[in-house]
């Protein structure tokens, strides 16, 4: 007799990126010498995971009757203001913008796609992307479809993208777009002013024919070469033709993996369409997980707002930048001298190498004890979780198994 419904019947029981890092883990403690450039978590150079003694001071200083209580559903006000303060900032669009709470990035990505697409339409994003995006289409009965990431150039394929953007819209009706920029999961790209420009243009041409979404993934914008400022100024003028979105997490800006603080901002020019957004997002959060960790928003929203705290958190965020930066610096230099074909790589936690076979180069690769994602076409490498002395190992073993 069959429980489940057919279409769960043979999902895999555990993320393949978590079932390497288990495998990685368990040969490490049992003594072997492991790379482990699998788990997309800032570890420092000792293998521990780093964690910013300030936020973590924040959180031990939450009232024990804060953290016990239930939260807004929609999270506590001084939560979501402080959120859309550290995306807009005093621009004007910060008054038009409309924010829930949400358990982590993921939960924001979740509440896109069950409210600006149908069941069985399609959420398009790049060629190569972080798997649960596809999962979480999944999940939500709707389907994921994909334009070309890099033209012959090694650049953003916005031609491309304008065309897939445009075929969705005639057949769907409307689009939702994620966009994973700065420090794209899992190539490590972050688009250029230009390249921003002529999605922001594409974006606005097809937005013509009917509504269109496009949510910012801005989970690792804080280990970006460039402020997150450069990418919102190129596309937040388009707010009165598209609706522009961003999934905000706090898990990689404050190191804070397991508090599952995320929200889900959409900028909406329109008052009677923003209370409607706003209501249909707390109406999702409700159906879906009721209300999100009230001490994590706690702890969260007083660094957002105590500017002394904040700059002390910043401060240590970017020593942990640093290093982060060096081993960018490092793979860039053994990477290049090695012939390893990768994107454009200037920050953040992941980069990709190009190959043919992934997954039989993955295989070799983790009988030698070190640890990649593979992917279709290509390993993912995240350099956030690897010391700065295992990458020219790490850099050695992948060349000899992608040429």
């Amino acid at each position: 007799m069959a429980f489940l419904i057919p279409s769960h019947a043979s999902r895999p029981s555990d993320d393949p990126i978590f079932a390497l890092n288990g495998e990685a883990r368990a040969r490490a403690q049992a003594g072997e010498s492991i790379v482990n450039a699998t788990v997309g978590a800032m570890l420092d150079d000792a293998g521990k995971l780093a964690v910013l003694p300030s936020v973590a001071q924040a959180l031990r200083e939450v009232p024990a009757e804060v953290g016990a209580g239930y939260a807004p559903i929609s999270g506590p006000p001084a939560f979501l203001r402080g959120v859309i303060g550290d995306l807009l900032g005093t621009r004007p669009e910060a008054a038009q913008a409309v924010a829930v709470a949400t358990p982590g990035g993921s939960g924001a990505l979740r509440l896109a796609l069950c409210n600006l697409i149908e069941p069985g339409q399609s959420l398009l994003t790049t060629s190569l992307y972080w798997g649960p995006y596809k999962t979480l289409a999944d999940e939500s009965d709707r389907e994921l479809a994909t334009f070309r990431m890099f033209d012959e150039q090694g650049r953003l394929d916005v031609v491309d993208f304008e065309a897939k953007l445009a075929e969705l819209v005639e057949k769907e009706g409307r689009a939702l777009v994620f966009l994973n920029s700065p420090c794209h999961n899992p190539t490590g790209y972050s688009f250029d002013d230009a390249e921003w420009d002529a999605v922001a243009a594409a974006v606005g041409r097809v937005a013509e024919r009917g509504p269109v979404s496009i949510l910012l993934d801005v989970a690792y914008a804080r280990y970006a070469a460039r402020d997150l400022t450069h990418a919102i100024d190129r596309v937040i003028h388009l707010a009165p033709k598209a609706l522009i979105l961003f999934a905000w997490s706090a898990s990689k800006s404050f190191t804070e993996y397991g508090l599952r603080v995320g929200a889900l901002v959409a900028v909406v020019p329109d008052a009677v369409e923003r209370k409607q957004i706003e209501s249909a997002f707390s109406y999702s959060c409700r159906g879906t997980w009721s209300n999100c960790n009230a001490a994590g928003m706690a702890a969260i929203t007083r660094i957002l707002e105590d500017s002394a705290l904040r700059a002390q958190v910043d401060g240590e965020r970017a020593e942990l930048k640093a290093v982060l930066d060096r081993r960018v610096a490092r793979w860039n230099e053994l990477g290049g001298k090695a012939g390893l074909r990768y994107p454009r790589y200037d920050g953040g936690f992941f980069t990709t190498v190009f190959c043919d076979d992934a997954a039989g180069a993955a295989a070799k690769l983790r009988a030698e004890g070190l640890f990649v994602v593979p992917q279709s076409g290509a390993l993912r490498v995240a350099l956030c979780s690897v010391a700065e002395r295992d990458i020219g190992r790490l850099v050695e073993g992948i060349a000899r198994h992608t040429r």
